[in-house]
């Protein structure tokens, strides 16, 4: 396994609209996946898509920490759960503003609005289909590396930029954000 370049907002294949990947076994895939994997543990990040480190293939990782989940949800696998020609459906119409981050943009910080659940559907590196509901910080992580596919960056789904914050100065976004609550 190896690490790889992260590219940065500004960087074209960001931008891009991501190919699908036409066989989920291939060893390469494979390969891509798990350095894909050691790069977001690396990184202290919880979701990569294949843009981030220019790979324009629709393919995205993730790992969600215990302490990041809802009491109510089940706990995730111990390692990264690879998701290949991921799809989203929202369940319902609750939307959520939460605050995220991004690998390809750091040390900034949003708050982004996100559907509250969604339904997710992908193959997985075996070629077998991965289906599931995802609510909570797990619907906004998938959301976010979606987007990445489709060249979306967290920035552009803020309504409101003023609430663009560099990471050391979150806590006066969220006295903000508490003062208006």
């Amino acid at each position: 396994m190896a690490l790889l370049k992260l590219a940065r907002m500004g960087h074209p294949v960001l931008r891009g609209q991501a190919m699908e990947v036409e066989d989920p076994r291939d060893p390469e895939v494979a390969r891509l996946a798990a350095d894909m994997a050691e790069t977001m543990l690396d990184a202290a990040g919880v979701g990569l898509a294949a843009p981030q480190v220019h790979e324009p293939r629709r393919l995205i990782v993730f790992h969600l920490p215990a302490d990041r989940l809802e009491e109510d949800q089940p706990p995730e696998p111990a390692t990264p759960v690879v998701l290949v020609n991921p799809v989203l459906q929202p369940v319902g119409d609750d939307i959520v503003l939460g605050l995220e981050g991004c690998l390809s943009i750091p040390d900034l910080r949003g708050l982004v609005p996100r559907y509250a659940t969604v339904d997710y559907w992908g193959i997985g590196l075996d070629g077998v289909p991965v289906s599931g509901r995802a609510a909570g910080f797990k619907a906004r992580v998938l959301q976010h590396e979606v987007d990445h596919l489709d060249g979306i960056l967290f920035p552009d789904r803020m309504p409101d930029l003023r609430s663009l914050v560099f990471t050391s100065e979150v806590h006066h976004l969220l006295n903000d954000v508490g003062d208006q609550a």
